[in-house]
């Protein structure tokens, strides 16, 4: 009796032939990409290339022509629920903490979809990466340090219970020290919960070392794919980003 191999499973998030567009200026010229279950993939390039608008064409901030699947479905970017209900979750570039709520209220919005009997366990694991967040409850974030910011946002993201997490430029603005605790910290969050991340991130380096497989981006077209450690041996990629 003959039996037919099992299908393989879809990627987590896929893109083909993904362009956006702001007004006329077209900034991502057909890109594709694929994102497995648990994966870490970093999307390098330098400033203009089109990394932030990537985040946002998944996420319906900008005009965009292609298909984006997740899980195999094709998503609806445009309809912020769509983007809620299938538990994807969007650090962006500058953080986009409410300055004027407390650190508590931060992340109680972060937990809005969560049964109420979930809530305080949920916020509890969140302590335990980010400590420093439980000192400051009652703290308006807008009085918080850069990267106490960056922690809060990461971590109201986190309350959601993401299956995706698309982290924009985690570094942007940081000193050195809290950028090795900040992407510490995420290396923490991939080995326990093994959580599908999408990072955007001007530092090579640390982008690389944490990611699976890493895309480069030039002038809104992908130029090369592989896996991070691919990527890190290439030539090209150590002279023009990683600095040796």
């Amino acid at each position: 009796m003959l039996t037919s191999a099992a299908e393989p499973m879809p990627p987590l998030l896929e893109a083909r032939g993904l362009k956006a567009a702001y007004g006329p200026s077209t900034v991502l010229h057909g890109i594709d990409f694929a994102i497995d279950e648990g994966e870490v993939c970093c999307l390098l390039g330098a400033n203009g290339a089109g990394k932030t608008t990537t985040l946002r064409a998944i996420c319906g901030m900008v005009r965009t022509e292609g298909e984006i699947r997740f899980c195999g479905e094709r998503i609806d970017g445009r309809a912020t629920e769509d983007i809620v209900r299938r538990r994807i979750a969007h650090v962006p570039d500058g953080r986009g903490t409410f300055m004027e709520l407390t650190v508590e209220e931060n992340l109680r919005l972060g937990a809005y979809l969560r049964p109420t009997a979930e809530i305080p366990a949920a916020l509890a694991e969140v302590y335990e990466y980010f400590p420093k967040l439980r000192q400051r409850l009652r703290q308006q974030a807008g009085t918080l340090s850069g990267g106490e910011q960056q922690m809060l946002a990461i971590a109201r993201a986190l309350l959601l219970k993401p299956r995706l997490l698309l982290l924009d430029e985690p570094s942007f603005g940081l000193a050195p020290i809290v950028v090795e605790e900040v992407f510490a910290l995420l290396e923490r969050i991939k080995q326990d919960q093994r959580l599908s991340i999408f990072l955007v991130e001007q530092n090579a380096n640390l982008a690389l070392a944490l990611s699976d497989r890493a895309y480069l981006l030039e002038t809104g077209r992908v130029v090369m794919e592989g896996t991070a450690s691919e990527l890190a041996k290439n030539e090209a990629i150590r002279r023009a980003y990683l600095g040796f």
